[in-house]
């Protein structure tokens, strides 16, 4: 009992300091009258789109609410329900703190560049410390609810699955999230690039530009609201699916609870850690903002193995815990599993900044094609985008087979769980990119001097790298916590055979081998589901920039004023129109992965007439909606956040390798932001939304059977 109330105070820890922090970050300056005005209409257009897309998810939800209930029961459906609720509000919340920085952060660096950083951090640290909160507070007060003095749950399996709903909730809101803010974002950021930057020649964020507000309030609802709400999943999906392999692994041992809880406890340790990582985040001599953030980072990490230690001691301990699957688990092994985590945390965070940092080789050479004109950029950004996928796969497997030898399958559930435990401090990483995105746009609409713009590009250069390792990050996450769920999903149709329940009876073995041709089947249409999910998602983002384009175009023909500076462009049409048109075409993609399992699965069943088959066929597509959404979504996000930072490259002039300089305007430049265009709808996209597509396909095969044993 001790113990379930520490974890619930950790996650009120983390909530407390959120609002501490966010009190002293509205304390800042937020600027000039001019300032505030851009700001304010930031955050009306976010809030606006915000609300209208909650309304849309709700009507979803709601159904969704009322069918759970009626399948399975009602303690399931208010799991789902507090899984999106929670997984929302910390959307909302990080989003209403990100439009009330921007303002503060481009005034701060009208002072210092230290000062730009400090503001920016604090706010992504909110954000960060909130959704680690709401989602350890979320599953632990809710499984205190179900196996506390309450026992709402008559039995270990409704536990189960009401946890299992309580990550379809996230899941749910979490795709709608990240596909609808990233069409709205990269929609405006498209639009307002193509006839800004490249057809009328002004520069980014020029006020000129009638999208430029659309482009702004699109950071926010896609790299804010959306990863917030992306890895609020994530966190939730991993913890409860260890907890769940616990339930089955340990079933009648009397560490069942204490098994449990761990997953608990690691990430009640690792909120602690990561706050205070975040004292650690100072610019030092070198003015290296990477580095400072690093420094925030590895002081966490090296604090984490503290904390892992502790919850290893109180939950586990470091005996034996007991034999799963011909492995003698011991505390010690969980621990060295957890380490692991930590390692491939580390590592993906150090590969995906290689590949997407300025300065670096893969950065350097699309900037360089770019001197050759606009295909050899899109050539050389679509190679660094597959090659980038090798090294975090091998790193996976690495982690895969290491915690295997571990631990077995809850040794790799157990490695998942330390590393989204450090989301706390990668999300607060993530949310400082948005923030100083603003920051530079505000700078440039207000009028500020070329020296405060100066300081916003070099934070939101490092910011585009952070976004892009956080993206690594909960992709690489996202895969091993969906060989998380595939075991569970193995291991329940494994306990339904066994235990005689009345749908399972007749099923017998379900053979996996590639000789079946069902299993074979099955793979191939879990492969195409992140392959289409992308395109869906590409060419929805490709409708709503065309129709920014027209929009910019006929303000510019029919009010000639505005480049001239005479003339005020109309900012609130390119938000509405973008706000309607990724509400609408948010809807088909979200549910493809929610209703592919079903497909599947009944039809596999109606084709062949075999139960054995269909679950055969089923599984299999969870490992192809895996493996091939790993690598999509990882070339998407690694590449388009190196085809960004080449076209940063040439802000401050870009050396090639004659040693001829190309700067902002030239040809090269114009070759970048085309590769740029491109790498948009890739990054802050299809690519991030791929990861909870991962996810909600194997939620929804684990919801499949709980219907169909109920």
């Amino acid at each position: 009992m001790l113990a379930i109330w520490i974890i619930i105070a950790a996650g009120v820890l983390a909530v407390a300091y959120g609002i501490w922090t966010a009190t002293e970050l509205l304390k800042a300056d937020a600027g000039s009258p001019r300032m505030q005005e851009i700001a304010a209409a930031i955050a009306e257009g976010a809030q606006a789109y915000l609300k209208r897309q909650y309304t849309t998810i709700a009507i979803v939800g709601v159904v969704i609410f009322i069918v759970l209930g009626l399948l399975l029961s009602w303690t399931v459906a208010i799991g789902f329900l507090i899984g999106a609720v929670l997984s929302g509000a910390a959307g909302f919340i990080g989003m209403n703190v990100s439009v009330r920085a921007n303002v503060r952060t481009a005034q701060a660096a009208s002072k210092s560049l230290g000062a730009g950083l400090d503001i920016s951090f604090k706010a992504g640290a909110v954000t960060g410390m909130l959704v680690a909160g709401l989602a350890l507070l979320g599953v632990s007060v809710y499984f205190w609810v179900l196996t506390g003095p309450l026992k709402l749950a008559p039995n270990d399996r409704e536990v189960v699955d009401a946890l299992v709903a309580l990550g379809f909730g996230a899941s749910l809101i979490s795709i709608f999230a990240r596909l609808g803010g990233g069409i709205f974002t990269k929609g405006a950021d498209v639009g307002a690039d193509l006839v800004g930057k490249v057809e009328a020649g002004i520069p980014e964020d020029d006020p000129r530009n009638p999208a430029t507000i659309a482009d702004n309030v699109g950071d926010n609802v896609g790299d804010c609201a959306g990863m917030a709400a992306d890895l609020f999943e994530t966190y939730v999906v991993t913890v409860v699916a260890t907890m769940v392999l616990a339930a089955i692994f340990f079933a009648g041992e009397v560490t069942l609870t204490r098994t449990m809880l761990y997953p608990l406890a690691i990430c009640a340790a690792c909120i602690v850690t990561s706050i205070a990582g975040t004292f650690f985040v100072k610019l030092g001599e070198t003015n290296s903002i990477m580095g400072a953030l690093y420094k925030g980072l590895i002081a966490t990490g090296v604090l984490s193995i503290v904390g892992l230690a502790v919850a290893t001691q109180f939950s586990v301990g470091w005996g034996e815990i007991g034999v799963v699957e011909g492995h003698t688990i011991t505390g010690l092994h969980l621990f060295l599993s957890g380490l692991l985590g930590l390692a491939v945390t580390g590592l993906i965070v150090v590969i995906t900044e290689y590949y997407t940092g300025t300065g670096k080789r893969p950065v350097i050479s699309i900037a360089q094609a770019s001197v050759t004109g606009h295909g050899t950029n899109v050539i050389q950004g679509l190679a660094v985008s597959l090659e980038a996928t090798a090294l975090p796969a091998l790193v996976i497997v690495g982690g895969i087979i290491f915690a295997s030898q571990l631990a077995g399958l809850f040794g790799i559930a157990i490695a998942v769980t330390t590393m989204i435990g450090l989301a706390g401090m990668i999300v607060a990483l993530d949310a400082f990119g948005p923030v100083t995105d603003n920051a530079g746009g505000i700078a440039e609409m207000a009028g500020l001097p070329k020296e405060v713009r100066h300081s916003t590009d070099a934070l939101d250069a490092v910011g585009n790298t952070t976004k892009a390792v956080t993206k690594g990050y909960a992709i690489g996450s996202a895969g091993l916590g969906a060989l998380v769920l595939f075991a569970a999903y193995t291991n329940d149709i494994k306990h339904f055979t066994e235990s005689g329940v009345a749908y399972f009876k007749d099923v017998g073995t379900v053979n996996f081998d590639l000789s079946n041709p069902y299993v074979v089947a099955g793979l191939i249409f879990g492969g195409i589901i992140p392959y289409l999910f992308g395109g869906i998602a590409m060419t929805a983002v490709g409708r709503a920039a065309g129709a920014v384009v027209e929009e910019v175009r006929r303000q510019f023909r029919e009010k000639p004023g505005i480049m001239a500076g005479t003339d005020r462009p109309d900012y609130g049409r390119a938000v509405d129109m973008l706000t309607k048109a990724a509400i609408k075409e948010m809807i088909v993609p979200s549910l493809l992965p929610v209703l592919a399992p079903l497909v599947v699965y009944f039809g596999v069943l109606f084709i062949s007439g075999s139960k054995a088959s269909a679950f055969a066929a089923l599984g299999a597509s969870l490992l192809g909606v895996i493996v091939n959404g790993l690598f999509v979504a990882i070339a998407m996000t690694s590449g388009g956040g190196a085809w960004d930072n080449a076209k940063k490259s040439f802000e401050d002039g870009f050396v090639d390798k004659n040693g001829v300089t190309w700067v902002k305007g030239s040809e090269a430049h114009k070759a970048a932001v085309t590769g740029d265009t491109v790498g948009d709808p890739y990054k802050d996209t299809a690519g991030p939304a791929v990861n909870p597509a991962i996810k909600i396909t194997n939620i929804v095969a684990l919801l499949l059977l709980a219907v169909l044993a109920h």
